[in-house]
């Protein structure tokens, strides 16, 4: 496990937590897949070093003192599309959706299994986001007011660019690529999140609610991206 900013010949892992021995565990498990680790304990520590180091994926607790992991998530995807996974030891749904809305990837309740965690972390690993869109899919795509560019990864709404990140594009770009198409949460998440995420699909509402919000779509009136009852979501007409 490196002392500071590691190089990028393998994948990063970033874990902020104010537990030592719980942090170097979680870092050990990691180390030993093949990832370079930092651990640290606070939240101004994993900004400095999320800035310096870029890495692939963060590890992030909750429960901190001084900043905490919700304001770490939120500074963190001002300037970095790491994946961001957190840890909480409160179970209230309230807290998990609170950190998924702040653009967390997944979360996990302590006590946890490092084996799923490192699990969930590869899977995640394995389907890249950012990559090139799917042949036969890169078209420039308009709904209405809103613009999709597939091969550039770029939305604007009126003309404006709308920034979005990467997770949050790959949802857009998954609904925005069969626009009539209804697709279920387990089909957004094997496009999005990759058919081994074993999480809780609940993390799709999440998500596109936070997309809707930066869409200015009215989820009572949605324009752009529709609530199938019984299903999921779809694309509207715009």
């Amino acid at each position: 496990m490196s002392d500071g900013p590691v190089a990028q010949a393998h994948p990063h892992a970033l874990v902020v937590d104010d537990e030592a021995e719980l942090g170097r565990l979680v870092g050990d498990y990691l180390s030993r897949e093949g990832f370079a680790v930092d651990v640290v304990r606070n939240g101004v520590d994993a900004l400095d070093l999320a800035r310096s180091a870029a890495p692939d994926v963060v590890v992030l607790d909750v429960m901190m003192p001084g900043i905490d992991g919700v304001e770490v998530c939120r500074q963190l995807r001002t300037f970095s599309d790491a994946y961001v996974i957190m840890l909480t030891a409160r179970v209230e749904e309230v807290d998990k959706l609170i950190g998924l809305s702040v653009g967390a990837d997944d979360y996990l309740t302590k006590p946890f299994s490092p084996r799923e965690l490192v699990a969930r972390i590869k899977a995640m690993l394995r389907r890249p986001r950012g990559g090139q869109p799917a042949p036969g899919h890169a078209l420039v795509r308009r709904f209405g007011e809103l613009t999709i560019d597939p091969e550039a990864r770029e939305v604007t709404l009126t003309g404006r660019p709308v920034e979005l990140t990467r997770l949050e594009f790959d949802l857009l770009e998954a609904l925005s690529s069969r626009p009539r198409l209804a697709f279920s949460r387990r089909q957004l998440i094997e496009r999005v999140w990759g058919p081994e995420w074993g999480g809780d699909e609940h993390i799709v509402d999440v998500h596109v609610a936070r997309l809707r919000r930066k869409l200015s779509d009215d989820p009572v009136a949605s324009r752009f991206v529709l609530t199938v009852r019984g299903i999921g979501y779809r694309m509207g007409p715009g």
